[in-house]
């Protein structure tokens, strides 16, 4: 998995960090506090999944995803007021409830002693990004970001969102290095398939809200991983 490699890129949320869970419930939330129709038996991870596809060409997705929110539960905010209402309610989750995987800091800092290059390409936010830096205790004492990763790119650095490899691609200029000599690790299949539109092996860490596209995600998988304590065993086999 690692021979010839030189640069590590991880994707964040449902890879890194447990977070998806933390979303659907900010975001039924957020629809209780905004909307003037009671939630139903939505699916909110594939309903947002599913808008964020549909905007994906959008340069501010995630408002159109808010627009989409006003509509559909007829709120009486604006999509400008929603978004600031879903930061607001997200806030304390991402300072204190978001953690890492199990097992993931030891994986960053054994690839890290290893003098592997490591770098994050998430979709994220980077208000969200900055709160994990600054101000999320779980993460900043286990693995901290500015010590870990050389690189950290979000949404707001890229035209084009995943699928897309436009992100990848500038991690390798920045880094001055080839397809083969990098891997990503990703969970989810819009992140695979960006791998794979850049060229790079990519391993499969499991999370269970990709389990809809399990077998797309299987079948363009390099190589897949249960868990970080798997990723971390075939480490030491390795070196």
């Amino acid at each position: 998995m690692l021979e010839n490699k030189k640069v590590i890129i991880f994707d964040m949320d449902g890879t890194l960090i447990d977070s998806v869970w933390i979303w659907n419930v900010i975001d039924e939330e957020l629809i209780k506090q905004a909307g003037t129709i009671p939630l139903g038996n939505e699916n909110i991870a594939k309903q947002r999944d599913d808008a964020l596809k549909r905007f994906r060409d959008i340069p501010d997705s995630y408002l159109a995803y808010c627009e989409f929110l006003r509509e559909k539960y007829e709120s009486k905010l604006t999509k400008e007021e929603i978004r600031a209402l879903r930061y607001e309610i997200a806030d304390d989750y991402l300072k204190n409830k978001v953690d890492y995987k199990p097992n993931a800091p030891k994986v960053l800092t054994t690839l890290k002693e290893k003098g592997y290059t490591l770098a994050i390409a998430s979709t994220t936010l980077r208000h969200c990004i900055d709160i994990y830096t600054t101000q999320n205790k779980n993460l900043m004492e286990k693995a901290n970001f500015k010590d870990i990763f050389s690189l950290i790119f979000t949404k707001e650095d890229v035209t084009a969102k995943k699928p897309s490899p436009e992100v990848h691609q500038k991690i390798m200029e920045i880094l001055n290095v080839k397809p083969e000599e990098c891997i990503i690790i990703e969970d989810a299949l819009i992140g695979v398939e960006a791998a794979k539109n850049a060229g790079i092996e990519v391993a499969v860490m499991y999370d269970k809200y990709a389990d809809e596209d399990r077998d797309k995600i299987n079948e363009l998988a390099d190589y897949t991983f249960n868990n970080f304590s798997e990723m971390l065993e075939q480490i030491k086999k390795e070196q």
